[in-house]
């Protein structure tokens, strides 16, 4: 079953066509629901299948994911495979291997008071999610939530982003002809879609996507109080101590700017350093774009994506026209060809949008701090991020950066690599996000972890209840 509608940011929609909208919307969830609701999607068999059919539907067609990437997104076949097709079958597979037991009940220990009796905890489904995807990584934020919520037996809603329509069209067109298409649903559009959407009752919502929208899906969650995860992003910082292999740290950061042009939710957003390994630092970025150039440069290569719209690149544009610092690598913005050189700029003003605006580009602003204290400082100073990078061979000082400062996630000695194993969570904390997913924690996150308590009716004290005499209140505090 899907759901396709024109995008009203290009052909607006009246009232009538919006009601339309929000009758088929309400059409295909309450579909869903019944789907759910006769218990089809609980079976473990039921969702091994969908998974299968998941990793199977990435396998078969990665060329035709590779070129709607290319055309959504100008990404390099590669990058395209490696970081959204390849990435994203791999922890599918890891879902398929691990759910039946995942889902299998959880003794826990109880304590003396609780004796004799047995407690469990039961992971059960939720019922009917939502999943809603970004444009960055179209494929793996929209399947990954989906796969997740599958393997905890749930039916989902999904919706890709309109911004990559390639990609959007490509998953709306395979998804049912390798799952089950009548208990995952696609719903393609634009806003008026998403708002039908955000207007019905689901089980669990999951957002991934800006601040400014998580907070409208969060407002509309709660009239129904339904639990959501919102996987949000800001201003990750770099913290790069005297201590750190220079060359080596700039090529790392070089690369997670590189990576899909920046427009990356844990890429690297600005760094802080101490003056007398900036300059150091500075020269090895600008070697390594280079070095990742070749002689081709950046503007035509196929190695280097594309911003996603001439919108963005004119966003990020008006970033670079008033900061207050020094461009020292880069700077060249062609917004009709969508096209942002790789930038670095040096000591901005710290008041502007520059700093205070996710940059989602390019673009690594460079902020001088007086020491590791002072970064320090500067992080709490502003929201937590999503993620948190430090480069220091001193372990001493990576551990009292991590110490002193909270983040969503970390990593030390390199960038956005902390998100790819399964076995680690992946969220935000306060503005950047809140709740977790990749691996077991997916799965719990779209379960209801029930609570059991077993108790046999032999013995059954009478000293437990009322009255309360002096003699049964002695018993009773002293096994308390």
């Amino acid at each position: 079953m899907s759901l396709n509608v024109q995008d009203p940011e290009i052909k607006p929609i009246d009232r009538t066509e919006r009601n339309e909208i929000s009758a088929q919307i309400g059409k295909v969830v309450s579909s869903v629901r019944d789907v759910y609701q006769s218990g089809r999607t609980t079976p473990m068999e039921w969702r091994l299948e969908q998974l299968d059919g998941l990793v199977r539907m990435l396998n078969d067609n990665t060329a035709q994911f590779e070129q709607a990437l290319a055309d959504d997104l100008g990404k390099p076949g590669i990058e395209g495979f490696a970081a959204d097709i390849r990435s994203t079958s791999n922890e599918i597979s890891y879902l398929r291997k691990h759910a039946a037991k995942w889902a299998k009940p959880r003794k826990v220990k109880l304590p003396m008071t609780a004796k004799p009796g047995s407690g469990r905890i039961v992971p059960e489904p939720l019922g009917v999610a939502l999943v809603i995807a970004p444009w960055n990584y179209p494929i793996q934020l929209l399947l990954l939530p989906v796969a997740a919520a599958i393997a905890a037996g749930n039916s989902v809603i999904a919706k890709p982003s309109e911004v990559s329509p390639a990609t959007s069209n490509a998953l709306a067109e395979l998804i049912p002809r390798y799952i089950d298409s009548e208990a995952v649903a696609v719903c393609e559009g634009g806003i008026d879609v998403a708002t039908a959407l955000l207007e019905q009752r689901f089980d669990h919502i999951f957002y991934t996507g800006s601040t400014g929208v998580g907070r409208i899906v969060y407002e509309a969650a709660a009239k129904h109080l339904t639990p959501v995860v919102l996987e949000l992003g800001g201003k990750s910082p770099v913290v790069v101590h005297n201590s750190a292999k220079i060359d080596v740290a700039a090529r790392r950061v070089a690369w997670g700017k590189w990576l899909n042009a920046g427009q990356t939710c844990v890429a690297p957003d600005y760094v802080l350093i101490t003056k007398d390994v900036r300059e150091r630092f500075v020269d090895a970025l600008q070697q390594a774009f280079t070095e990742f150039a070749d002689e081709r440069g950046t503007k035509t290569n196929p190695d280097y994506s594309s911003i996603v719209s001439e919108r963005h690149a004119e966003r990020l544009r008006g970033l670079l026209a008033d900061h207050g610092g020094a461009v020292a690598v880069g700077g060249d913005v062609d917004t009709a060809s969508c096209y942002v050189e790789p930038t670095v700029v040096v000591d901005p003003n710290v008041d502007s949008d520059l700093m205070n605006e996710e940059i989602f580009g390019p673009v690594l602003p460079i902020v001088t701090v007086e020491s590791t204290t002072a970064a320090i400082e500067f992080i709490n100073g502003r929201e937590m991020p999503l993620a948190l990078y430090v480069f220091a061979e001193d372990e001493d000082v990576s551990e009292q950066i991590l110490d002193s400062t909270s983040s969503g996630g970390a990593c030390v000695n390199h960038v956005v690599l902390h998100l790819t194993p399964p076995e680690l969570p992946f969220g935000g904390v306060g503005q950047s996000g809140t709740g977790r997913y990749h691996g077991k924690s997916g799965f719990d996150t779209f379960s209801n972890l029930k609570s059991v308590l077993n108790k046999p009716t032999s013995p059954d004290p009478k000293f437990l209840y009322p009255p309360y005499t002096k003699v049964k209140e002695r018993i009773i505090r002293k096994l308390l």
